[in-house]
């Protein structure tokens, strides 16, 4: 079975970090010449947080979900208020152990899907415990 370790945190939302905002964006082509940016102040809690009590920070491991963007070392957001839904990015409990996958349901199975063709997915039995402990709304990485 393939496993993502995670360690979870939870946001200090009460003390949030507000870091300049470019609200004009910033072009990932060619620049713009002398551009003048408004600049204002935004806190990332307050853009990733919608419901404050129910989520919760984890740090991945692994490398069973590269094809969602989710890499070793990566933050994830979770928030256990969504409801479990087909395809969605899930923090799963199962069988004893934290794992990240994709769902995946059919009338027939349910599948908890890897995004690297080097896992096999994960397909839940009567045998399995699972618990779907939230869903996942964004992921934070580092770039360099």
């Amino acid at each position: 079975m393939s496993k993502n370790k995670l360690t979870f945190f939870t946001p200090d939302l009460d003390n949030p970090i507000e870091l300049p905002f470019i609200t004009a964006g910033i072009k990932a082509g060619f620049p713009s010449p002398a551009a003048d940016f408004d600049e204002t102040k935004i806190s990332l809690d307050a853009v990733v947080v919608k419901n404050r009590e129910s989520t919760f920070y984890a740090k991945a491991t692994g490398t069973s979900m590269i094809g969602a963007g989710i890499d070793d070392g990566d933050i994830l957001v979770i928030d256990r208020s969504l409801e479990p839904q087909n395809n969605k990015v899930a923090v799963c409990f199962l069988d004893g152990e934290f794992t990240v996958k994709r769902i995946k349901v059919s009338k027939e199975e349910m599948l908890l899907m890897p995004e690297n063709k080097s896992f096999e997915p994960i397909k839940i039995t009567e045998e399995n415990q699972l618990i779907i402990w939230g869903i996942v709304t964004y992921v934070i990485k580092k770039v360099y």
